[in-house]
């Protein structure tokens, strides 16, 4: 195995914590409630990424935070959000969000001239929000299902969709930049270290409210997700069983009869 192919593996544990189409629209299937069938084999895999996260992951994250002064720590993570900020902007036009995608392009070439190659994150003070996307994302606008709920080994909680388009994002990531293999492992741990380190006072957070973890984090990233896919605004679920009033009959009946909406152009 090559070491892009390691590097990313190694990278890929992030998730376990926290992936020109013009005007496209998305379909019901694309982001719908997804189910568990695999629950079972989720758990046991979901208790050993745990394990691995509490035995390593966690105490590197939170000995880098205790010693690594907190300016070093912002820069990296600034010059880090600007390299995915590329590929966000990417996906804004695959998407067919042309007026984000060029707001996205503006904050990265403000940060990178401006702000020192994005040590400094100057579009922020200036307006030009973050608005994040992921290949995920762009496929489930592009019409691609969900798919089943998945926690793979080293890898977490996922869908089949968002796995695909994880490793699609993993191939235009700050560490296939340099060519030689003990420089792509040292940017890959560099970016688990601080997608973990920003994670702590979430991840303590979780662990104190949570009755049963898996299905907390199970729930919360698929809502997240569905909220991501839908710029913030997801509509409203329906259920057949549900008794339809006679005033939502008319309302149901225009709603059918009017073209499909898009999803807001909202930040992520």
């Amino acid at each position: 195995m090559n070491a892009r192919h390691l590097g990313v593996r190694a990278a890929a544990a992030t998730a376990a914590l926290v992936v020109l189409a013009g005007c496209a629209t998305v379909p019901p299937s694309a982001a719908g409630p997804t189910a568990d069938p695999m629950e079972s084999w989720n758990r046991r895999v979901f208790a050993f990424n745990d394990k691995v996260d509490r035995a390593v992951l966690k105490p590197v994250a939170e000995t880098y935070r205790d010693v690594v002064p907190v300016f070093v720590r912002t820069s990296i993570n600034n010059v880090l959000g600007n390299f995915y900020d590329v590929w966000s902007t990417a996906n804004h036009f695959l998407q067919g969000k042309f007026r984000t995608g060029a707001e996205m392009g503006m904050r990265v070439i403000t940060n990178t001239v401006f702000g020192a190659l994005g040590v400094m994150d100057p579009a922020t003070e200036m307006g030009l929000v973050r608005r994040s996307e992921d290949f995920g994302q762009t496929l489930g606008m592009w019409g691609v299902p969900t798919g089943p709920f998945v926690v793979l080994p080293f890898l977490g909680p996922s869908t089949l969709r968002d796995s695909v388009g994880y490793f699609a994002d993993r191939q235009v990531s700050p560490s296939v930049l340099p060519s030689g293999a003990a420089e792509q492992y040292t940017i890959t741990a560099l970016e688990l270290l601080n997608t973990r380190t920003n994670l702590l006072q979430a991840g303590n957070f979780v662990d104190s409210v949570a009755i049963d973890k898996y299905s907390f984090l199970r729930d919360a990233y698929l809502s997240r997700r569905r909220d991501a896919l839908y710029d913030g605004a997801p509509p409203m679920e329906t259920f057949d069983d549900e008794p339809e009033s006679p005033a939502a009959r008319p309302a149901a009946a225009a709603a059918s009869a009017a073209p499909a909406a898009k999803p807001a152009s909202a930040a992520r």
